[in-house]
């Protein structure tokens, strides 16, 4: 038997109290259902939850609330301006202050609270991916602080996007350093899988660091750190200067001051991330550094831009397993796979991940590498 929040006023009450108040707004339309991506492999009603919130009577023990990862499809179709997600995620809230929560979620915020990451890396170790590079010394009179995110930072695979950045940054003579073990998670994932406590306490700590140590502009690789430093740290009254790194990489390509010097011989489709399309309409810097590369074919799968197809690894999700039927990153490797493409790109560490996964249970021969764009960029440096 599930447990429910206390149904009627005393319920909507709370639910608009956690950043659900939109929900008022629904007239049950059913847009947002019909572009759900989830509803491509089982059947999951957004409308009925929003509903259910209209009336506070959402069961916070369902497993239907953990269901969301916020990729941002439904806000962009519904007509009345719904904050489809922030209502879900509301629900979320309710559901962690009464301890209920998967466990994937339950274990990364253990980690995050004890060292920092969601991963469980020792947070003196948060730097260990960049030895043997050159990376400069921290220091106040840099121009620009880089920060990999923390799947960056502990995960093997994804550490190589970070490696390649920092050798993209040295070639091009970029004035850059690193804060390493001072920092934290920037809490955005947390934050979607309702745990507003945890993500407050990283905030405040990356907030005091950034201060303390003069930080004025930083550059992130992941969609995540993009959207929690940029749109989520103004809450705390701080103005930082944030930039992706594809939006830096190709003022660097435009300024001349990354030469390729070899062609790359292969075509290649681009995967938007959903924050950092949907969530902050960014899409035409990665393609564009992909039509710079000489040699490089760009070809684009059936939902590409705003109809992108999310991965499955948004809101916490990343920390949940998923069973084989209802993994959004197969349909996606599935459609990467029909445009004949030798490699899928993205700027996303959360996306290679999943799309790694998919790779490496498919019951096919697929012939596809999965890379993250800063990875093509330094074979052709």
């Amino acid at each position: 038997m599930t447990e429910r929040v206390t149904p009627l006023k005393e319920a909507m009450d709370l639910i608009a109290a956690s950043g659900g108040r939109s929900a008022t707004l629904c007239y049950q339309c059913g847009l947002c259902d019909a572009v759900c991506p989830w509803n491509r492999v089982k059947d999951f009603t957004v409308r009925e939850l929003v509903r259910e919130a209209q009336f506070g009577l959402v069961e916070i023990e369902n497993e239907r609330i953990w269901q969301c990862a916020a990729c941002g499809s439904c806000p962009t179709r519904c007509p009345r301006g719904v904050e489809i997600v922030e209502i879900l995620l509301s629900v979320r809230r309710i559901a962690t202050e009464h301890n209920i929560l998967p466990q994937g979620v339950r274990v990364a915020r253990g980690n995050l609270i004890a060292e920092g990451n969601p991963w469980g890396g020792k947070r003196k170790e948060r730097e260990a991916w960049a030895r043997g590079l050159s990376v400069p010394a921290f220091s106040e009179n840099a121009a620009l602080l880089y920060f990999p995110c923390c799947t960056q930072c502990y995960e093997q695979r994804t550490m190589k996007s970070a490696v390649a950045t920092v050798e993209i940054l040295l070639k091009a003579g970029v004035d850059f350093c690193l804060i390493g073990r001072e920092a934290v998670c920037c809490g955005e994932s947390i934050r979607k899988a309702g745990e507003e406590d945890v993500y407050k306490r990283l905030a405040r700590e990356n907030i005091k660091t950034f201060i303390d140590k003069g930080v004025t502009s930083i550059l992130v690789s992941s969609p995540h750190c993009y959207q929690s430093f940029r749109k989520e740290y103004p809450e705390f009254r701080v103005d930082f200067d944030i930039i992706h790194i594809s939006q830096y990489l190709l003022q660097l390509i435009r300024a001349g001051r990354l030469e390729f010097t070899r062609a790359y011989a292969g075509k290649v489709t681009y995967h938007d991330p959903c924050f950092l399309g949907r969530h902050n309409g960014i899409y035409d810097s990665p393609r564009e550094i992909l039509r710079e590369i000489p040699g490089l074919e760009l070809v684009e799968m059936a939902d590409s831009r705003v109809d992108s197809l999310c991965c499955g690894g948004g809101a916490g999700r990343v920390w949940v397993e998923t069973s084989k039927a209802e993994r959004l990153s197969d349909l996606r490797l599935k459609q990467a796979l029909e445009t004949e493409a030798d490699v899928l790109a993205t700027f996303c560490p959360y996306c290679i991940l999943h799309f790694e996964d998919s790779l490496l249970r498919s019951d096919d021969d697929a012939d596809i590498e999965i890379r993250d764009v800063t990875e093509i960029i330094q074979d052709v440096l």
